[in-house]
């Protein structure tokens, strides 16, 4: 129930992340201006993505049963993401504040906060779900509710920390008159980080048309969703990098952003071999954490060390994608996403979990090739880098890929 709400919602992330380069590079430049104008620029167009969003989840329980989804299984993911929407129009608002705050190195009160609305989301969802007897309608409503509480958070400490006295703004007339320019950037930052998730999340659909769906969708699914919360850490250092490489290319020192590229990526090897290794030392357990079947726990098990090359993968590339952002050459990044995932793993998932019957397997080995693939030219891209020209004239609007990243 929860593939297509995680699309839309890495959609809103990756769109975001355009103010990593914008506000990051504002910041260093002194531009403080310019954070406020760029983030209204973001909430206004995110929530106009959001309306045609709601419509497609509305109807999303018959959509997945056109797409040849189980009917009963579709109906209540139907329901269940239904109870989303008030959540997405509140994603919408959070994510750019979260990067405004970001760009100044503002993240204990993001900490913070997550941390208190994860806290109160604990004892809700219990309420939600097993006391008011909704199931997991409750559980939807809950989430809803944690992002909103979330949101209002951020919103009063923008409003009464002085930290943000010299950034904090009005809205104005300037954040509607730029969305053009913002959505030249915002697109393929959304693209960057939503080719890939996509290409994750497509396995799991193909592994409904597979035979035994049930086993083989459960197991994927245990698999994507340990990645996606070990990717939790090397998406924090590629947000830390993002932060840092942008500041210092705005502030007009690129031997800075390239320190901070080098610090970044070899805590990033340092996560990959570390987080693999002790996985790999706990195949069973893993499987064992989600299900008692014997069959699953042992399936778990098998696809655990195709699981860890995706970790180190993974690792590499949240870094890579976060100095990407930074530095402003996400179409770049993009067009890699592209070839790495669409034009090579998922044919070849779909080859080897279909034409060659390698099942669930096959179709994780497929999408570990693309990663390995993406991987490799975005660490080619980096260390080729010419840092000086990355540096923006305060006079642009943008940074300008043709000018910012090869030799």
């Amino acid at each position: 129930m929860s593939v297509i709400s995680n699309i839309e919602l890495v959609k809103q992330i990756g769109m975001a992340s355009a103010l990593e380069t914008l506000c990051g590079q504002a910041y260093g430049a002194k531009q403080y201006h310019k954070l406020g104008v760029h983030t209204y620029r973001a909430i206004f167009t995110l929530l106009i993505v959001c309306v045609p969003l709601s419509l497609l989840w509305l109807f999303m329980g018959k959509i997945l049963v056109l797409l040849g989804q189980d009917p009963v299984i579709s109906r209540e993911a139907g329901r269940y993401i239904v109870w989303l929407i008030p959540g997405l129009f509140a994603i919408a608002v959070t994510q750019p504040i979260i990067r405004f705050l970001q760009s100044q190195s503002l993240v204990l009160v993001l900490l913070l906060s997550s941390f208190a609305s994860a806290a109160a989301h604990v004892p809700l969802c219990y309420v939600m779900v097993f006391k008011t007897g909704l199931g997991y309608i409750g559980a939807a409503m809950s989430i809803s509710i944690s992002y909103w509480l979330n949101l209002c958070m951020l919103v009063a400490y923008i409003a009464f920390s002085g930290s943000c006295k010299e950034t904090r703004t009005i809205p104005t007339m300037e954040a509607l008159q730029g969305v053009d320019a913002f959505l030249r950037l915002a697109l393929p930052s959304a693209l960057l980080i939503c080719l890939e998730w996509w290409s994750f999340e497509l396995l799991i659909l193909m592994s409904g048309l597979l035979p035994n769906p049930e086993l083989q969708t459960s197991v994927l699914s245990i698999c994507l969703t340990s990645t996606t919360l070990l990717f939790s850490i090397p998406y924090g250092l590629g947000a830390a990098g993002s932060t840092r490489v942008a500041n210092e290319l705005g502030a007009g020192n690129p031997e800075g952003a390239r320190s901070a590229v080098r610090v970044v990526l070899s805590m990033a090897v340092m996560d990959g071999v570390i987080v693999a290794g002790a996985l790999f030392a706990s195949r069973r357990l893993l499987g064992a954490a989600y299900s008692s079947e014997e069959e699953v726990i042992s399936f778990v098990a098998a696809m655990v060390p195709l699981v860890c090359i995706t970790v180190v993968t993974d690792a590499l590339q949240g870094v890579l994608a976060g100095i990407a952002r930074g530095s402003g050459w996400q179409e770049l990044g993009a067009y890699v996403n592209l070839g790495s995932f669409y034009l090579i793993g998922i044919p070849t998932a779909i080859v080897l979990g279909f034409v060659l019957k390698m099942g669930g397997r096959g179709l994780w080995m497929g999408v570990v090739c693309g990663s390995v693939t993406q991987t490799t030219l975005m660490s080619a891209i980096t260390f080729s880098i010419d840092w000086p020209k990355m540096v923006r004239p305060s006079s642009d609007p943008l940074p300008i890929l043709q000018r910012c990243y090869l030799i």
